[in-house]
């Protein structure tokens, strides 16, 4: 790995562009490997330089003009999240990622994982049940771990399980031999202004596959086929590997999730539902997809496989059970940005007497969530912050099916939508926070919404 790094900033213009956590990582293998000619780090915001280890003749750019100076050099390193004011076509510096250069030297031993919701879940529980088989397994990429921090802990046949974001796929012209597409859903319209940009992203995974690899892929969304009402080039790229369908409630698929039964090749896998701490059928088609890897590309039996899943402990924020006060049950699932995830998250849990929905507008479509709660037998309704406010309006002054609109409650913030469940939830009832909207703007991130979901619950 380091040859190749070498290689590409031997005697260049070095520029790390996007200083969190993946840009420190750059900088520390950059500084680790040497041989450039000048090095520099841009970012929107100051950098805390006082605090920082940092090469006394490195340039440090910030401010609202901090991309304006790429061309300036040879070679960019570009963190994930950063919109691009043009395509990377139109520099003339050479645009790399830790993604691609990762992916050029190890893509063969990895198994590369996406998806709008369900990666971190597919991700940890795939590296869980390989390392629990003894395959010595390495866990990276968006679930926190810059790769280039693992690359002295990668052996020839060590297996890396590399969970990838649309952000880090969006120029990646190197797919992984192994490559998983979850699902897709109208998301990241912020960063991306168009569905078929996001699904262009979503969609590298794959389109740089060859003969030999690997995709794992939902039915719904199979390569060549138009995705999400989308049709033409974009939506229908098609993939050169093996493609090897999942489908949830399916007949046709080659891997088949009914219920608590997994079929695989005709081969019949029983989910130990009430030894697992993974609830909902959307974790069931989760758990499909991984005991698909784990049979068709591992061989591990299904002993090992069961043994394995009845001690994987699910993520924080993922329908996660906060505790019973008053009688009353509460549930963390804060990572629900997006419609499909909130109605996931009622199906799977009963008697919800009160759901807390809102945040940051992103611009998606909040109709198929409103149809679903029209429906549903949930109580009360509370709505917060932007997203809360339009789902409010849309329903009062557009939807005149909607069944009980009183149900519908207004509150501003997190505090006052706690407080309010707290006085209306009856005993032998759930809560759930399942905003359906991102955090941003709000909080730091979904992790910290939750963080503060559960302290307000217990207080």
């Amino acid at each position: 790995m380091q040859k190749l790094i070498r290689e590409t900033i031997e005697g260049q213009r070095v520029l790390i562009l996007g200083f969190g956590r993946e840009g420190k990582s750059t900088l520390r293998m950059i500084e680790k490997v040497g041989g450039y000619q000048s090095l520099a780090v841009a970012d929107q915001k100051p950098l805390q330089i006082d605090t920082l280890f940092y090469p006394e003749d490195m340039e440090v750019i910030y401010g609202e003009t901090y991309q304006d100076y790429l061309n300036e050099f040879d070679v960019v390193f570009k963190s994930p999240g950063i919109v691009l004011k043009q395509d990377p076509g139109e520099y003339t510096c050479r645009i790399v990622s830790q993604t691609e250069l990762f992916l050029k030297r190890f893509g063969k031993q990895t198994v590369g994982i996406t998806g709008t919701k369900g990666k971190s879940t597919v991700t940890t529980l795939l590296h869980h049940i390989l390392c629990k088989a003894g395959k010595k397994a390495i866990l990276a990429g968006n679930i926190g771990i810059p790769v280039f921090d693992i690359v002295d802990q990668i052996g020839e046949e060590t297996p890396v399980v590399l969970e990838l974001s649309c952000h880090q796929l969006e120029y990646a012209s190197v797919s992984p031999r192994t490559a998983v597409l979850l699902n897709l859903y109208e998301e990241h319209l912020d960063h991306y202004k168009t569905l078929e940009r996001y699904i262009a992203a979503k969609q590298n995974i794959y389109a740089n596959q060859k003969a030999g690899d690997t995709l794992f892929c939902n039915e719904e969304i199979l390569p060549g086929k138009p995705v999400l009402g989308l049709e033409g080039e974009t939506a229908c790229r098609r993939c050169q590997g093996e493609v090897i369908s999942v489908g949830l409630d399916s007949s046709s698929a080659r891997i088949q999730i009914n219920g608590c039964r997994v079929t695989c090749e005709n081969h019949v896998f029983q989910i130990p539902e009430e030894e697992i701490s993974l609830v909902g059928q959307h974790n069931y088609f989760d758990i499909g997809v991984v005991y698909g890897i784990c049979r068709e590309i591992f061989r591990i039996p299904d002993e090992e496989f069961s043994q394995a899943l009845k001690t994987y402990k699910p993520l924080p924020h993922r329908m996660e059970y906060v505790g019973t006060i008053d009688g009353v049950r509460y549930y963390d699932d804060s990572i629900s940005t997006i419609c499909e995830t909130t109605i996931q998250a009622l199906s799977s849990i009963p008697k919800v007497d009160a759901v807390l929905i809102g945040g940051m507008d992103r611009g998606i479509d909040y109709g198929p969530l409103e149809e679903y709660l029209s429906s549903s037998q949930v109580k009360f309704i509370i709505l917060m912050a932007e997203t809360g406010k339009r789902i409010y309006q849309e329903i009062m002054e557009k939807n005149t099916s909607f069944r009980k609109k009183e149900r519908l409650i207004r509150r501003d913030t997190l505090e006052e939508a706690v407080a309010y469940a707290k006085e209306v939830c009856h005993p032998g009832s759930c809560c759930v926070l399942s905003p359906a909207a991102a955090s941003y703007g709000i909080f730091r991130n979904f992790e910290e919404r939750g963080d503060v979901f559960k302290k307000l619950v217990k207080e």
